[in-house]
């Protein structure tokens, strides 16, 4: 199985820039073996379950709790059954009908 998560989170409480508290989710990230690609508006990550997704986004809350208190969090999740890798192959999909999407 596949479970593909976007998210963003992010304190409401500490002003109008917050890199400085993203940057510990994506340094979680970093240090972890979950798949994931930052994006300007979040974060997506694949995980094999339900389980293993809810486990990373309570990690994530966690690297803000102690000192954020108030987070506001987007999730969306695509769940599908006998897949893998859908983080690479879907973009892959694409390029294969229009060629290269990235302009960067």
């Amino acid at each position: 199985m596949s479970v593909l998560v976007e998210f963003a989170m992010f304190p409401t409480d500490k002003g109008e820039s917050v890199s400085k508290y993203v940057s510990r989710i994506i340094k979680m990230f970093k240090e972890s073996d979950v798949n994931y690609q930052l994006t300007p508006m979040g974060t997506v990550f694949e995980v094999e379950t339900i389980e293993e997704a809810t486990e990373v986004i309570n990690n994530a809350y966690r690297q803000l709790e102690s000192d954020c208190n108030r987070v506001y969090t987007t999730i969306k999740m695509d769940i599908r059954k006998h897949k893998s890798n859908r983080m690479k192959q879907k973009i892959k999909s694409i390029e294969n009908k229009i060629g290269e999407i990235s302009k960067n």
